[in-house]
């Protein structure tokens, strides 16, 4: 157990890899109630949305979700997050948990009338049921992603999100605060095998889904982290203009994945020998070797680059990929 942004969390429980493997071959369950909720309510609710965030809330109805940005004014990412349509009027936004309070905080202070901007964190529990066997075992009918439903689950109400952090097919449920141990125990009932933040973190950085705070944050811009896709730049929103002109530009640098070519476990930090910084790294329990993002000049940011990364002072060869980095063998 670690603390983490005010909570106690598991790195692991039998282990990182047998946790790891078990979401990509079976069914893993991880307790992530620390991550943050605000409801944004009111006619003018999606009005006020539209000017913060980087997508378009115009390509979702009432029971899909989105993953978007909240960009602060020089185009850097305050948060990345997944905002849910609820209805018409009343969207619930999932904020990591280190970003709770900011997220909070800037988009209260950008409140208009007809807009009610609240931190609901308290009132729930979050549980993530990731891998290709999550939805059967817990008997849910099948459903696209991001979209989500009201479900109940041994007697417990929840919302079932298609959401997740893992690459895997999967759900997170939304629950009250006070049912989520009881639907804690009913998913591991269901043959889950609980995880931890170990696990959490090699399974996203194989698909490379970035981590706010290593990989972006509120220097970084969507552009070079290629985000850019989570961008409608022909809409207004805060540093939409600073993008625009990074975009049309290009940027000087570009987050890129890349594998390791000899024994070698790149870690967050260690100097990229060409330019830049790895921002994540791991080894890979499915590939059997060091894997990682950084930063480096865009001129070498294009998958077959040849790179070398600083392990604690000797030069490691890597190359670059495409992401995602691990793709199931169909």
């Amino acid at each position: 157990m670690v603390p983490f942004a005010g909570w106690e969390l598991p790195v692991q429980y039998e282990g990182v890899i047998a946790e790891h493997r078990a979401v990509r071959e079976d069914c893993g369950a991880f307790d992530v109630s620390h991550m943050g909720e605000l409801e944004v309510e009111g006619p003018r609710a999606k009005e006020l949305l539209q000017r913060l965030l980087s997508n378009d809330l115009d390509k979702i109805e009432a029971g899909q979700a989105q993953y978007t940005l909240l960009t602060n004014d020089s185009g850097g990412i305050v948060d990345d997050l997944i905002v849910y349509r609820l209805g018409d009027h009343r969207f619930l936004l999932v904020v990591n948990a280190a970003n709770t309070a900011a997220a909070y905080a800037w988009i209260k202070e950008r409140e208009i009338g007809g807009s009610d901007v609240r931190d609901v964190s308290d009132q729930y529990g979050l549980i993530a049921v990731q891998g290709p066997r999550s939805i059967e075992r817990l008997e849910l009918p099948g459903a696209p992603a991001f979209t989500f439903a009201e479900t109940e689950l041994a007697g417990v109400p929840c919302m079932a999100n298609r959401t997740g952090y893992t690459g895997e097919l999967g759900v997170e449920l939304l629950v009250m605060a006070d049912d989520a141990a009881a639907l804690w125990e009913h998913v591991l009932g269901r043959g889950a095998t609980p995880c931890g933040l170990g696990a959490r973190d090699t399974l996203r950085l194989e698909v490379c889904y970035p981590l706010h705070g290593s990989d972006i944050d509120e220097s970084t811009d969507a552009i070079s982290a290629g985000l850019g896709w989570t961008c409608a730049l022909d809409k207004d929103f805060s540093g939409a203009e600073t993008l625009r002109r990074i975009k049309e530009d290009g940027p000087a640098e570009r987050l890129a994945a890349f594998v390791m070519d000899e024994p070698a476990v790149p870690r967050a930090g260690m100097d990229i020998v060409e330019g830049g910084r790895v921002t994540s790294g791991t080894h890979s329990p499915m590939l059997d070797c060091g894997i990682g993002m950084g930063y480096v000049p865009a001129s070498i940011a294009g998958p077959g680059e040849k790179i070398r990364v600083d392990v604690r002072g000797k030069q490691r060869a890597a190359h670059v990929v495409q992401r995602p980095i691990y793709k199931r063998e169909e």
